[in-house]
């Protein structure tokens, strides 16, 4: 079982990773964005990055209005995937108004994506194992974040932001239909530790 357990949070990781690395980089590309590509100034850069908050607000608020963790798993590739998705046609947008649509559902994607892993992994490991499982989770989530701007801005240099976004959507998108391949062995290994742990707060 532990062993299982091993390859569900180094899975889980994985994709956390994958997702940091090439997707949430775009945040370090917005100004180029609001200035070279939509033709803007400051107030052009505030509210896409508003609308960005905003769509992880509702995120936050849609996982807070769980009552329970059965099938949150569900939400990661889902997650990851809009989160991508979002990204690709963002990149493409020439249009104001359309990409802060855009970013809506690229921040509540992941919010997301992010908070499912985190709340997956902390629920499915021991207590005694939580801290040191949870460092290796900050490490995957924002450790990942610096070397992936860094990349981020060297491809931007070569490649433009808008085909720098693209490409980091398309990863995004990438990674979650990976998880989506290996989330019924997932399911199927962590139903059992849900189920206990529902039990056991009943």
């Amino acid at each position: 079982m532990a062993g299982k357990l091993i390859s569900i949070v180094r899975f889980i990781l994985i994709n956390c990773a994958l997702v940091s690395f090439t997707g949430m980089p775009y945040t370090v590309l917005m100004p180029v964005f609001a200035s070279e590509i939509l033709h803007g100034g400051p107030h052009t850069l505030g509210f896409m990055m508003g609308a960005s908050g905003m769509g992880a607000l509702t995120g936050a608020v849609y996982l807070a209005s769980r009552k329970n963790i059965r099938g949150l798993e569900k939400n990661i590739p889902f997650a990851a995937g809009l989160f991508g998705t979002g990204l690709i046609f963002f990149s493409q947008s020439r249009s104001f108004l359309f990409s802060l649509c855009l970013l809506l559902f690229t921040g509540f994607g992941m919010m997301v994506q992010m908070a499912s892993c985190n709340t997956v992994v902390q629920t499915i490991v021991d207590d005694d194992k939580r801290g040191r499982v949870m460092s290796l989770y900050a490490a995957a989530f924002m450790g990942v974040v610096p070397f992936g701007s860094l990349f981020a801005g060297t491809m931007a240099s070569w490649l433009g932001a808008p085909n720098t976004v693209l490409v980091g959507g398309i990863a995004s998108v990438g990674g979650a239909l990976l998880f989506s391949s290996g989330l019924p062995a997932l399911r199927k290994s962590i139903l059992p530790i849900y189920d206990e742990k529902l039990r056991s707060q009943e």
